[in-house]
């Protein structure tokens, strides 16, 4: 009988990562796969749901109106409970440093089955910042069996907290396995608003979400875009605004009616790849997309003062420009105003991968289960 493997995920940004892991795995002659979604998420995950076609058999519909940490992840371990008890897989994956990666990887700990963590092996080391995140990853590694590190940069982050070699396996990241089925050079927006865009423009694309930044910092940022334009008339913002209130309430109290930005909904997987395609530079403080830009040689200014992706500020291809607002404006406007700078950001090498990621781990399980001779071979 083929060993079962359970993908859980919840939030869109896993989603992404994890849709083509999900098409590997279904694909593979030796595993069977099962689908749960805890839909901490609710609409920005069925967005991509609908894209890559996946219908999980399990959707646990956790998600409620300004939800709280402790009671999503009530939530989510009690849904999984009962998941796992029918389903009974032999290894669980979970991806990255979300709560329900943290609950995945405890529920399935708790059933004593095995776990397999995707995007392995980030670490910022200050257990703040990312704000939840930091503290989710961690702990998900010390219950995990299977790792799965994206760089070598990451492994090391394991072998220095004695994970066992022997279980880490150098992959690759698996959004760049996505980016190869949505970024086309003939493609056209789904959403109205990027299709009205003015191609004289240069576009900044502005996403800004995390927990830790809410309020000022963000607020901050919102301050900085409004002076940039009118230091650089030839800049226009698309700003994805996340569905949470607190968010969407900073944002659009500083930039709602602003001439030369456009505020619109969290975009589909295709749309954002597509507009970070044509885009000129990034600001942000999303993880993914530190990866998904400079795979496009677009260069990403992240507003943190930490980042558990060092590969690409090592790399050159994203900056730190903290969450103040003279720092955040004096950066971007340096990246606006400067061509040597500007290239030699957008022409800095990605550090993430070769597409062949989801192919790499399905390879792993597929050996860890004794149904492949060989161990595949570590990305660098």
């Amino acid at each position: 009988m083929r060993p079962k493997v359970m993908t859980i995920f919840g939030t869109r940004p896993e989603a992404i990562k994890m849709a083509p892991l999900v098409k590997a795995l279904q694909a593979s002659q030796h595993l069977h796969t099962v689908t749960c979604v805890t839909a901490q998420h609710r609409e920005m995950l069925d967005q991509v749901l609908d894209l890559f076609a996946i219908t999980p058999e399990y959707d646990l519909d956790i998600m409620r109106q300004r939800q709280s940490l402790n009671g999503t992840l009530r939530r989510a371990l009690a849904g999984l409970e009962q998941v796992l008890e029918e389903e009974r897989p032999d290894l669980v994956l979970v991806h990255g440093d979300t709560l329900t990666t943290f609950a995945g990887a405890l529920a399935a700990f708790y059933q004593k089955t095995a776990v397999g963590h995707v995007e392995a092996g980030l670490r910022t080391f200050d257990k703040y910042l990312p704000y939840p995140e930091e503290i989710h990853r961690r702990l998900t590694g010390v219950l995990t069996d299977l790792h799965f590190a994206p760089t070598g940069v990451a492994r090391d982050h394991l072998l220095a907290e004695r994970v066992a070699p022997e279980t880490i396996y150098v992959t690759g990241n698996t959004v760049i396995d996505a980016l190869r089925t949505t970024v086309k050079a003939d493609y056209t927006f789904e959403c109205p608003e990027l299709r009205g865009l003015d191609p004289s423009y240069r576009t900044i694309v502005v996403t800004l979400h995390r927990r830790e930044n809410w309020g000022e910092p963000i607020a901050a940022a919102c301050r900085a875009i409004k002076r940039l334009l009118k230091a650089v008339p030839d800049a226009q913002i698309v700003f994805s605004v996340h569905l949470n209130p607190v968010v969407r309430e900073t944002v659009f109290a500083t930039l709602g009616g602003q001439e030369r930005v456009l505020i619109v909904e969290p975009l589909l997987a295709t749309d954002y790849h597509n507009l970070l395609a044509r885009s000129y530079l990034v600001l942000s403080d999303s993880g993914g997309v530190q990866e998904e830009a400079p795979s496009l040689g677009k260069p990403v200014l992240v507003v943190r003062t930490v980042t558990e992706r060092p590969e690409a500020v090592a790399a050159g291809t994203v900056k730190l420009v903290g969450v103040e607002e003279e720092s955040i404006y004096r950066e971007t406007l340096e990246l606006l105003t400067n061509p040597l700078a500007y290239e030699a950001m957008a022409q800095a090498k990605n550090p993430y991968g070769d597409g062949q990621a989801s192919l790499r781990i399905v390879q792993a399980i597929e050996y860890y289960f004794g149904l492949r001779a060989e161990r595949p071979g570590d990305y660098s």
